[in-house]
């Protein structure tokens, strides 16, 4: 259920995921020729964030480590702005598994804090851990599964090469800029 209401962790995901069915050569952004690179990407990218916001979530949520909510959530929103302008000026290519593994790190964060806050009694800890990192991990799927094949058909299109990959991400990078204004002076920008 958080995959699907975290609107700043779908997002995040999205934006490192729109560049996996296109490959950029002489400058220019064309679909990808053969489904394989798309896929070995997606699972680069996926599985990376996976592992690291799994390491994170099961430290925070055991106590092992504690990080004050505001830094961690400016640092989601300033995640996403990252992934989505990467999309428009690619500072990372080729490395968004690395974004995606680093920043995975602070979304676990994100999600211990929905975890923690239900107040669960020391001893329902470990099974709820489990319980929610799965459902995470099948939203995530669920996420990932409706959006690889629809961009791989829509990858040669104008529509998805700069409709999407561009204006998209510059929109989804606005609307993170006034997440991480909102969470970094605790204001409220958006109802």
């Amino acid at each position: 259920w958080h995959i699907w209401r975290g609107v700043d962790h779908i997002l995040f995901l999205i934006a490192l995921l729109l560049p996996a069915v296109l490959q950029r050569t002489q400058g220019e952004w064309r679909g990808v020729t053969h489904w394989r690179p798309a896929l070995i990407d997606t699972l680069k990218i996926v599985s990376a964030f996976t592992v690291a916001h799994s390491i994170t979530l099961s430290a925070a949520t055991m106590g092992l480590v504690h990080l004050p909510s505001r830094p961690v959530e400016s640092i989601i929103a300033a995640s996403v702005i990252l992934a989505a302008l990467n999309n428009v000026f690619p500072l990372l290519p080729g490395r968004r598994w690395m974004v995606a593994g680093v920043f995975g790190l602070i979304h676990g964060f994100g999600f211990a804090s929905v975890l923690t806050d239900l107040g669960l009694p020391p001893g329902a800890l470990t099974g709820a851990l489990v319980g929610f990192n799965l459902g995470v991990e099948l939203g995530q799927l669920a996420l990932v599964s409706l959006f690889l094949p629809l961009a791989y058909v829509l990858r040669a299109s104008f529509f998805y090469r700069y409709t999407l990959r561009v204006a998209g991400s510059v929109s989804v990078a606005g609307l993170a800029s006034m997440w991480l204004v909102e969470r970094a002076f605790n204001l409220r920008l958006l109802a």
